[in-house]
């Protein structure tokens, strides 16, 4: 669906997935308005490359706006009206750097989900066999050789080979999750970008690499205000009138990166009790009066404003007095 500057309607047309490139390359420049979804960032580099001006919402911000029950005709109805709207809270484009970043950081993640998962199922099958260890990773690596080449434990030789495979399993995740480990590295040292938010307290290579490929253009946000709530950093609330009722953070927004945040900004708050700058202080004296977590939330929206405004004005980090 297309309208005019009037918001009259120009054109409806239904058109595959593979017609979509060529009439959208045959339109005069004009905005595109698209609900961001799978391979919603590939299409809008796409329209962007052919002159367009694209801008990306979420869909939950575009449903309210859908009249009637959900057809492709109402939901084309309602992105039209909702990319008009002045207020509008629109999704960072990727450009395809940040799409392989990010990609790296998904596939990181999910193997080490994997890894934890395969430690997990060690140890709980070995329980079974009367074998209990701790449930530190290292001591997969460490000590099931040694409980399998072990004969006067109750393993049977069938166990121990099914034990054997599932150790070989541990160890190809565990390789592979420092190759991911070693391409993150590659990556961080030919970005300015990572390096210089990285001299952050807090932000190590991961999540500067990590916020890199999530946030792309900062001027996107008007203010680090902005970011730390797009990242859901910020209390959620039920007010009602002139009563503010403050709750805690959500689960929405992107989580992988909030975690990486919160628990770089926990790594400081447990290191700065022998430190005397401004900055630990206000820290120090936040953990006392509002608790850890509280504390530690609280150091991740502040890395989150620092953050946008070295990006923003293409700054480098200056310690706190």
């Amino acid at each position: 669906m297309a309208v005019d500057a009037q918001g009259k309607v120009t054109l409806k047309k239904r058109l595959s997935r593979s017609a979509l490139p060529e009439f959208v390359a045959k339109l005069p420049p004009c905005l595109i308005g698209i609900e961001a979804c799978g391979s919603s960032h590939y299409w809008a580099r796409k329209f962007i490359a052919y002159g367009h001006s694209v801008k990306m919402m979420s869909p939950q911000f575009v449903k309210p706006y859908v009249k009637g029950n959900k057809t492709d005709q109402n939901d084309a109805e309602a992105i039209c009206e909702a990319v008009t709207r002045p207020n509008m809270r629109f999704v960072p484009i990727k450009q395809i750097e940040q799409q392989d970043m990010q990609s790296l950081h998904r596939m990181r993640s999910q193997s080490m989900k994997n890894r934890t998962a395969l430690a997990n199922q060690i140890r709980g099958l070995l329980a079974e066999y009367g074998i209990i260890f701790s449930k530190q990773i290292q001591n997969i690596r460490n000590q099931l050789p040694t409980i399998i080449d072990d004969r006067e434990n109750d393993l049977s030789d069938f166990s121990r080979a099914l034990f054997s495979g599932l150790y070989n399993d541990f160890l190809v995740l565990d390789k592979r999750i420092k190759e991911y480990d070693r391409k993150i590295d590659m990556l961080f040292k030919s970005d300015e970008r990572c390096k210089r938010i990285e001299k952050i307290p807090g932000i190590g290579v991961i999540c500067a690499t990590a916020i890199v490929s999530a946030i792309g253009d900062p001027s996107l946000f008007k203010s680090g205000r902005e970011l730390s709530a797009w990242l859901w950093l910020v209390p959620r609330q039920c007010s009602n009138g002139n009563k503010q009722n403050l709750l805690g953070i959500s689960k929405r927004g992107d989580c992988y990166l909030r975690s990486l945040l919160i628990h770089g900004a926990r790594s400081v708050l447990y290191r700065m009790h022998d430190k005397e700058n401004l900055r630990n202080q206000w820290a120090i004296r936040l953990k006392e009066r509002r608790g850890t977590n509280k504390a530690c939330v609280a150091i991740a929206n502040k890395n989150a404003r620092i953050i946008w405004a070295l990006l923003a004005k293409n700054e480098d980090y200056r310690y706190a007095a």
